[in-house]
């Protein structure tokens, strides 16, 4: 999935300064916040697609 999204600078600001609570909540372990942002995304995007896939009729 390629999809580049352009943030203007207050959307950035914004960003960083969520990701530095995030890594802060991992007592500054950026690798460990990394993982489990990576887990959380993949969570997130087996839900949504499950719930984009065609639903199967009942028979």
């Amino acid at each position: 999935m390629h999809h580049i999204v352009t943030l203007d600078s207050r959307q950035e600001a914004a960003l960083q300064a969520v990701a530095d609570k995030f890594v802060a909540v991992h007592k500054g372990d950026v690798m460990k916040a990394l993982k489990e942002m990576i887990v959380l995304n993949g969570r997130l995007q087996d839900q949504l697609d499950g719930r984009s896939a065609p639903r199967r009729a009942s028979r």
